[in-house]
């Protein structure tokens, strides 16, 4: 068995908990996110829902939410003007569901972070 003392257990309990800090930022990024674009789904497509009536994985196109294409630009819109990313032309899929939304407005929003 192998025993830590002093600085180095001390350096491994801090890297746990920056680790464990960084995962609720980005937990707590992602509800944020989430919350924003599902008050601003309803708002915008007149939606008789309630955040909290939403599923994450619920289909937003056809079957799920019963949206249109004319609904799926809304979308798109929406996302961008609230997220300050833009979805591309081909890029369709990302209208799937919430989650496939939120993880694209990350994606995205990470990726610009990182430019220089």
């Amino acid at each position: 068995m192998c025993n830590l003392r002093g600085g180095a257990a001390e350096r491994l309990g801090s890297e746990e908990m920056d680790q464990d800090t960084d995962l609720q930022k980005a937990i707590a990024r992602r509800s944020e996110i989430i919350e924003k674009l599902k008050k601003e789904l309803i708002r915008r497509l007149n939606l008789r829902y309630s955040p909290e009536d939403l599923h994450e994985d619920v289909s937003l196109l056809g079957a799920g939410l019963g949206l249109d294409s004319l609904d799926a630009l809304e979308i798109v819109l929406c996302v961008e003007s609230c997220f300050h990313v833009r979805i591309p032309d081909d890029n369709i899929a990302v209208l799937r569901s919430i989650n496939t939304l939120v993880d694209f407005v990350i994606k995205e929003q990470d990726s610009r972070n990182k430019q220089p």
